[in-house]
């Protein structure tokens, strides 16, 4: 059999290769969203994604016979180090054929990279960190994934096991399909409402106050968050990229704060199933991809509750339960019946 080699890659032609490969590997599965490439390809670039303002990146690539047969990242996370006072690598972006030599050479030279860099361990997948896409796909596979959640093949578990991986968390996620409100929730929400001393409005759609509601999103994030497993602390720039990214998705009325006595005190994102509609676009926004994206923008009746959080002398009061009513109210009088709550941590019990 040919040689595999692995190829360090920096070179934007590469990378566009790089992001290009799962396009192959899915090309018969009809569960696979793909990404945009051009994002893709941005995403990659110093000078466009601020974690690299912090962190190391090192893009790999398998080849065979001149053909594309694996790729995987490895990279170092300084937040997370600081944070959490460790020294963990971490790989993202696995895709390969189904061969256990090329991912062992695939994470051999990604544990290498990070060994050089004085990590003693590396957990995966992360695209890049927790506040990105992020785990493997375990359970699920008939079903496509809703936005920023995973998709793989059902054998990429063994190929990961098989290098001497251990599971560090699993990951849950929580789906429902109604077309009319629950009574018993809509009782407990006026109860808690009332009982609580609490509001929950949606975010501003003007922009000045627009901007006002995002920062009071992101210190509640900072504070409600920074006791999870796995939390990275953002940086403003790495905010402000996260929230330039996600505006043309969200839609305002799916996200929410609470407030007590006009104190802000915990916030719900949802976000419509943009999966939808890329997996029409097939990667590309020319010459169709806009024209796409206009019509079945208004057919998406999917949302996922991306993340919630709530300040911690807050917690375990029901509000959470307000958020659950408000996002299935609001998302129902807009003609969504289906959501997905993730992900959720195993040992994550109250949720």
């Amino acid at each position: 059999m040919s040689e595999i080699k692995i190829k360090k890659i920096k070179k934007k032609s590469d990378i566009k290769r790089f992001v290009r490969l799962p396009f192959s590997l899915y090309r018969d599965d009809p569960c696979w969203v793909p990404p945009l490439i051009s994002d893709q390809v941005k995403f990659f670039q110093p000078t466009k994604n601020p974690y690299f303002d912090h962190s190391e990146v090192q893009l790999f690539l398998a080849e065979r016979d001149d053909q594309l047969v694996g790729r995987i990242t490895a990279h170092t996370n300084k937040q997370h180090n600081v944070f959490h006072e460790d020294r963990v690598g971490f790989f993202g972006f696995f895709e390969a054929i189904d061969d256990p030599e090329v991912a062992r050479l695939l994470f051999d030279r990604a544990s290498d990279w990070l060994r050089e860099r004085r990590c003693d361990t590396i957990r995966g997948p992360m695209n890049l960190s927790v506040n990105d896409e992020c785990g493997l796909l375990v359970k699920g596979f008939s079903t496509p994934p809703f936005i920023m959640m995973p998709h793989n093949h059902t054998y990429y578990e063994k190929l990961i096991l098989d290098q001497g991986f251990n599971k560090s968390k699993d990951l849950y996620a929580y789906h429902m399909v109604s077309d009319k409100m629950s009574e018993r929730l809509q009782r407990f929400a006026d109860l808690i409402a009332r009982k609580e001393e609490i509001r929950i409005r949606s975010l501003s759609s003007k922009r000045r106050e627009l901007k006002s509601d995002l920062e009071t999103i992101f210190t509640l994030y900072r504070s409600a968050w920074e006791r999870n497993w796995g939390f990275v602390p953002m940086t403003n720039k790495e905010f402000d990229h996260l929230v330039a990214s996600l505006l043309p998705v969200v839609d305002p009325d799916l996200v929410f704060i609470a407030f007590y006595r006009e104190k802000p005190v915990g916030f719900s994102v949802g976000l419509p199933d943009y999966n939808i509609i890329l997996r029409k676009m097939n990667g590309r926004i020319l010459p169709f991809g806009l024209f796409k994206m206009l019509y079945y923008k208004n057919k998406i009746r999917r949302l996922r509750v991306l993340v919630m959080g709530l300040l911690k002398e807050y917690q375990r009061k029901g509000i959470d339960g307000l958020f659950y009513y408000h996002t299935m109210k609001h998302g129902q009088e807009k003609g969504y019946n289906e959501g997905e709550f993730s992900w959720v941590l195993e040992d994550n019990i109250e949720m």
